[in-house]
C-alpha cells in the first residue's frame, strides 16, 4: 500500500494532494521572504536607531531597544503586514529639546503618554481622518521623507580632523567611501536582474563587508559609530515625580510625538497600501504603535513609529507578511545580544548605499512629470509640503499642506459661483443661480444682486446652487432684507427644508415647493 504512486491515486484525492502541496510550497516561499527580508532590514536598522538615539540624546541602545519593541509589537498586532517602525528622525529631532532640559527619564515619561495617546486615538477611530490628506500631501511627504533620509546620509562622509571636528572627507577615504557606495547601490540594482532567490540589499552588505574585511580596507565601520552589545531591556518606571507639574512639563510633548507618529505611520500605511495594491487597518495601527510606545517607555526605550525607508526595503526585498516585521525585530535583539562584533564590521558606506537605493524608490520621481499636467496649486502643495517636512518636521508639514490645499479648493469653488438672469412670463426678474454658495462665495454672491434697480418682484432660483454652510445662510439671509427694506418682493425657490428651517429673515418670502427641494444638510451648529 506505502508503493502507490501518485497515477494511482483517485483524480479528487489527487487535486487535493497536489493543492495541499502547493499551498504548503507557496508558504514557504513566503516565509523565506519575509525571514531573508527580515534580516537585511534589521542590518539596516542599526545604524539608523544608533543615529537617531544620538540626535536625541539618549544613549543609542535607548534606539536600539526602540527599534525591537516598537518594531515587534506593531509587525504582530498592527494594523499594515509588512511595514516596519522604530526609531525615526521624525521623532528624534523633536525629542532632542526635551531631552537637553529635562533629561532622558523625562522623555521616557512622555513616550508613556504618547503611547496612551495613540491607543485613544485608535480607540476613537480617528485614522479616518486620514482620507482628508490630499493627494499633492501626500506626494510631498513622501518626497519630502526621500529627502530627509538622504541629508541624514550625508553626515557619515564627515569624520574628525585633527582638531577633533567633524570634516568633510576628501582624497582617498572620499574615493574609498563614495566607492564601496556604488559597488553596493550596482549590486542592489543589477541583482535582481540575475536572481530574486535573496534580498539583494543583504547580498550587497556582506559582499561590501567581506570585501573591505579580505583587503584591509580602512573605511568607518558601524563599531566606530557606536558599541550595540548589551543585554534584555530592563523594566523600569521613568524616575520623575509623579505631579502635576511634570505632567505639565511632558504632555506638550506627548502630543507632539503622538501627533508626529501617527502621522507618519498612517501616511505610510497609504504608500505600502498603493504599492502592494491591498488595505491596512489604521485605526488598528493607532491601537499597535499606542501600545508599543507605551511598553517602549517603560523599557527605557526613545519610542517610535513607521520608518519608510525600512519598510520600502522590506517590500522591495518581499516582505509582505508580519513575519518580515517579527524577523527583523528580533534579529535586531540577537545582534545586541549575540552578533555585535559581527555587525559592527559592515561598513557604514554598505548601509549608506543602502539607504540611498531607498531614497531612489521612495522619490515620486512621476510627480516631477506632473508639472504642467496638473493644476498650479497642487503642485505648489507638494512643493510646500517637501520643502516644510525638509525644514521642520512631517506633523507640521502635513496640516500645512491640508490647510493650503482647503484654501486653494474654497478659492476655486468661489470663483464658481454666478447667475443666469431671466424674466419669466410674469414680468419678474430671475437669477437662477450655478455654482455652491458657503463661506468663500459669499462675496461674489451678494454682488450678483442689485436690489434698488430691480423691478419690484425677484425670484432667486437655487436648483443648480447648494447652501453649503451658516455662512451661506446668513448671506441669504442678508439678501433677503436688502430687498425687504427697499420695498421689494423676494422669493427663494428650491431650498433644501433645512435652509427653510435656519432663515430668520425671509419669513414667508420662502417658496416651498415640496415635491422638488433638494435633500441635503447645511454645516452650522444651529441645528446641534
Amino acid at each position: 500500500m506505502c508503493d502507490r504512486r501518485v497515477d494511482d491515486i483517485h483524480p479528487f484525492h489527487r487535486s487535493r494532494t497536489l493543492a495541499v502541496f502547493d499551498l504548503y510550497h507557496a508558504h514557504m516561499a513566503r516565509f523565506r521572504n519575509d525571514f531573508l527580508s527580515g534580516l537585511t532590514v534589521a542590518l539596516a536598522l542599526v545604524p539608523e536607531a544608533v543615529a537617531f538615539a544620538i540626535v536625541a540624546g539618549v544613549h543609542p541602545l535607548s534606539g536600539l531597544y526602540a527599534a525591537f519593541m516598537v518594531g515587534l509589537i506593531t509587525a504582530a498586532i498592527g494594523g499594515r503586514p509588512g511595514m516596519i517602525s522604530g526609531a525615526t528622525g521624525a521623532l528624534a529631532v523633536v525629542m532632542v529639546s526635551l531631552v537637553a532640559d529635562h533629561g532622558p527619564q523625562y522623555l521616557f515619561a512622555a513616550v508613556v503618554l504618547m503611547g496612551l495617546i495613540q491607543i485613544s486615538a485608535g480607540a476613537l477611530r480617528l485614522g479616518k481622518f486620514m482620507r482628508l490628506v490630499p493627494y499633492p500631501v501626500m506626494l510631498g511627504f513622501v518626497n519630502g521623507l526621500a529627502a530627509v533620509i538622504f541629508l541624514a546620509q550625508l553626515s557619515h562622509f564627515k569624520m574628525p580632523d585633527a582638531t577633533g571636528h567633524l570634516a568633510w572627507m576628501t582624497g582617498t577615504p572620499l574615493l574609498l567611501m563614495l566607492g564601496l557606495v556604488a559597488l553596493t547601490m550596482g549590486i542592489i540594482h543589477f541583482l535582481p536582474k540575475l536572481t530574486r532567490a535573496v534580498p539583494s540589499s543583504l547580498v550587497a552588505i556582506v559582499a561590501v563587508t567581506g570585501l573591505a574585511l579580505f583587503f584591509g580596507l580602512d573605511t568607518r565601520t558601524v563599531g566606530d559609530v557606536a558599541k550595540i552589545g548589551g543585554g534584555l531591556p530592563e523594566f523600569s518606571i521613568p524616575s520623575v515625580p509623579f505631579t502635576l507639574e511634570t505632567l505639565w512639563i511632558i504632555l506638550p510633548y506627548s502630543i507632539i510625538f503622538a501627533a508626529i507618529g501617527l502621522i507618519e505611520s498612517l501616511l505610510t500605511i497609504r504608500v505600502i497600501d498603493e504599492i502592494t495594491e491591498t488595505r491596512g487597518r489604521g485605526n488598528r495601527e493607532c491601537v499597535a504603535q499606542g501600545i508599543a510606545n507605551t511598553a517602549t517607555g517603560l523599557f527605557g526605550g526613545m519610542g517610535g513609529c513607521a520608518m519608510i525607508g525600512q519598510s520600502m526595503i522590506n517590500i522591495h526585498s518581499g516582505g509582505l507578511g508580519r513575519a518580515s516585521g517579527i524577523t527583523a525585530a528580533l534579529a535586531l535583539l540577537a545582534f545586541i545580544l549575540f552578533a555585535s562584533p559581527l555587525i559592527e564590521m559592515i561598513p557604514i558606506a554598505a548601509l549608506v548605499g543602502v539607504m540611498f537605493i531607498v531614497v531612489l524608490g521612495t522619490f515620486e520621481w512621476a510627480s516631477l512629470r506632473l508639472i504642467g499636467k496638473v493644476p498650479k496649486g497642487d503642485i505648489f502643495v507638494g512643493m510646500l509640503v517637501t520643502v516644510v517636512t525638509v525644514a521642520t518636521d512631517l506633523a507640521v508639514a502635513v496640516v500645512v499642506g491640508v490647510f493650503v490645499s482647503a484654501l486653494i479648493f474654497a478659492w476655486e469653488h468661489a470663483k464658481q459661483i454666478r447667475a443666469t438672469i431671466t424674466r419669466d412670463d410674469d414680468g419678474s426678474k430671475v437669477y437662477e443661480l450655478h455654482g455652491p454658495l458657503f463661506f468663500a462665495s459669499v462675496y461674489g454672491f451678494n454682488n450678483l444682486f442689485d436690489p434698488h434697480n430691480d423691478p419690484d418682484d425677484v425670484i432667486v432660483e437655487f436648483r443648480h446652487s447648494r447652501v453649503a454652510d451658516h455662512s451661506a445662510i446668513e448671506a441669504i439671509d442678508a439678501l433677503a432684507d436688502r430687498y425687504k427694506r427697499v420695498g421689494k418682493t423676494l422669493h427663494l425657490r428650491h431650498l433644501s427644508p433645512e435652509c427653510r428651517k435656519l432663515l430668520r429673515k425671509a419669513g414667508d418670502l420662502v417658496e416651498v415647493n415640496i415635491h422638488e427641494d433638494p435633500k441635503y444638510f447645511v454645516a452650522s451648529d444651529q441645528l446641534a
